[in-house]
C-alpha cells in the first residue's frame, strides 16, 4: 500500500479526529438523514448540493443514491457520471476517488481505514481507494484500504478485493482473483 497514513493516537480510546472533524461528521450525519435519505431518485441534484456543502469534491454530474452512506464527506471525490448505489458505503476515513462513469453497486463497501494491529495503541491507518473510469464494483463487494480498481475493471458481487485490479480485468472471490479480461 502506498500513501499509508498512520494517525497519532496515544491510547486505543483516543479519537484520531480533531474536535472540528468530529462535529463536522455529526452535522453531516444529521444533515444527510434530514435532508437526503427521504428524497426520491430524481432529487439527485439536491443530494449533490448537500454533499458539496459538506466537502464532497464533485466534478460534472455524478449520482448518489438517497440511501448511500458516506462517512467523511470531505474525503470523497466523485467524477462525472460516477454512481454510488443503494446502501453502498463509502467509509472514507481516508481519500476515496470514484472516477468518471464508475459504478458502485448496492451494498458495496469501500473501506479506506483499518488499524495497526502490531501497535498496542491500535492507531487508525488510512490509505486511499481509487475506482477507475467506467469500472464496476458489484453488489456487496468489499474494497480494502489502498486498493486501486483500474479503468473499466469489474469486481464481482461479494468479492473481497485486497490488491489492485488491473484495467479492463474481471476479478471475483474472497480474496478476489483475476478471472479474465473484461472484453474477452
Amino acid at each position: 500500500m502506498e500513501n499509508i497514513k498512520a494517525h497519532n493516537q496515544k491510547t486505543p480510546w483516543d479519537s484520531p479526529w480533531t474536535m472540528r472533524e468530529r462535529i463536522g461528521q455529526v452535522l453531516w450525519g444529521v444533515a444527510w438523514a434530514l435532508l437526503c435519505v427521504w428524497t426520491p431518485k430524481p432529487l439527485n441534484p439536491w443530494r449533490l448540493l448537500v454533499a458539496r456543502v459538506f466537502g464532497v469534491k464533485i466534478e460534472g454530474y455524478p449520482f448518489i443514491h438517497q440511501r448511500a452512506r458516506i462517512q467523511v464527506p470531505w474525503n470523497l471525490t466523485l467524477r462525472h457520471r460516477a454512481c454510488i448505489g443503494d446502501r453502498a458505503n463509502a467509509y472514507s476515513l481516508g481519500p476515496i476517488e470514484i472516477c468518471e462513469a464508475a459504478t458502485i453497486a448496492q451494498e458495496a463497501y469501500l473501506c479506506s481505514g483499518t488499524h495497526n494491529f502490531a501497535d498496542p495503541r491500535l492507531p487508525l491507518v488510512t490509505a486511499p481507494i481509487k475506482i477507475g473510469k467506467k469500472a464496476f464494483v458489484g453488489a456487496r463487494a468489499f474494497i480494502m484500504p489502498g486498493v486501486t480498481v483500474g479503468d473499466e475493471a469489474v469486481v464481482g458481487a461479494c468479492s473481497v478485493v485486497t490488491n489492485d485490479v488491473p484495467p479492463a480485468m474481471v476479478c471475483a472471490g474472497n480474496p478476489a482473483k483475476i478471472i479474465r479480461g473484461r472484453y474477452e
